[in-house]
């Protein structure tokens, strides 16, 4: 798969990744190397991956705790007075090998390490090699509200080998699915379709989904890198998706959701306020649904979750002057960016997605 170029980053594919973080090493005055990386990809991933690193670099390893709950400040503390010990100068690099938490925080770490260094993501989860790596986002969550401490700041390069997956839990794939979904709802009903019937998806019809996955989501970031208008279109589902991720984190009594099975949620109830304000065809969210609940176990909401997922909201990022932004859709392919929805309307979703 040809490598794509992404603002001031490339991403490349399989076998051609060693090469290339080689030939970057080698044309590169690096004073050390540091790999962040989790308890599971230190295990499954670290080892096959560092065989595959040509350098005469001194290389420390940081190791993490796993878990969207780890993904925090204190653990940032933790990684800066590591680098700190270890004598991580400006001219260091770092490589995040692990999932959308690895590589968020990594990538937040490096970018505010001694004001920035240079780093580079290699994504190990499926979530983490169509969304999180990709893009220049950074960040760590607050409590248990989701990225609202970050920064924009690209990689030296994204490293997407899809051998890892093969060390990835099957809920784990699924959450990464739905990014993948939301991608083909937003951007490409071609694409949407070919995604629509998961149970025939091969292994190399999989490789070539991610690589049209990063391209869609790197047409949106190349021409909106700010987030100004284009680039909000990413987070479909999400409005309503991170405040349930957030509800079901921080509540003890709940099941802790994976980000994608949360987004996926969102996406349903998305699609249904579409219908009522952007004119979105109800045969086809009916469709989407139906898609969704093929792949994603259904999740009950009582009553009594609602005001609280409503008020989690008010901290989305897209929110401005006192609004709560919506993305909504006017058909599959097109989207409808910073609409408010009044609060009946999304209990009114939540009816059609328990229904």
């Amino acid at each position: 798969m040809k490598a794509i170029t992404s603002q001031d980053s490339t991403v490349y594919f399989n076998d051609e990744c060693y090469l290339a973080m080689n030939k970057h090493l080698a044309a590169n005055n690096y004073s050390k190397l540091f790999l962040i990386a989790d308890d599971n990809t230190l295990e499954h991933c670290y080892p096959s991956f560092c065989s595959r690193i040509e350098t005469s670099l001194e290389i420390e390893v940081i190791q993490i705790t796993p878990g969207e709950d780890h993904k925090n400040i204190e653990t940032c503390s933790g990684v800066w007075n590591a680098l700190s010990e270890l004598n991580a100068d400006r001219k260091c690099l770092i490589i995040n090998i692990g999932g959308g938490v690895v590589t968020d925080l990594g990538g937040f770490v490096a970018s505010t390490y001694k004001r920035g260094v240079n780093y580079i993501n290699v994504p190990t989860s499926l979530l983490a090699m169509v969304d999180a790596s990709v893009g220049g986002k950074t960040g760590v969550d607050l409590g248990s509200l989701k990225n609202q401490i970050g920064v924009i700041n690209t990689s030296e390069m994204v490293l997407i080998d899809t051998n890892f997956l093969k060390t990835l839990p099957q809920n784990e794939m699924r959450s990464g699915l739905a990014e993948m979904l939301k991608h083909g709802l937003i951007q490409d009903e071609l694409y949407w379709n070919k995604m629509n019937d998961l149970s025939k998806l091969t292994t190399s019809d999989l490789d070539s989904l991610i690589y049209e996955s990063v391209i869609i989501k790197n047409n949106v970031v190349t021409q909106d890198p700010t987030e100004q208008g284009l680039r909000k279109t990413l987070n479909f589902g999400h409005t309503l998706g991170h405040a349930i991720e957030s509800y079901y984190l921080e509540n003890e009594n709940k099941t802790t959701l994976l980000h994608g099975e949360a987004v996926a949620i969102g996406m349903v109830l998305a699609c249904y306020i579409s219908t009522k304000l952007t004119n979105f065809d109800k045969h086809k969210c009916d469709n989407i649904k139906d898609a969704i609940l093929n792949t994603y176990d259904k999740v009950v909401f009582d009553t009594v979750d609602l005001a609280p997922i409503i008020e989690l909201m008010k901290f989305d990022k897209k929110n401005s002057h006192g609004n709560i932004n919506f993305v909504l859709l006017s058909d599959i392919g097109a989207t409808v960016i910073d609409r408010t929805v009044p609060n009946e309307l999304i209990l009114e979703s939540f009816k059609y997605y328990n229904s």
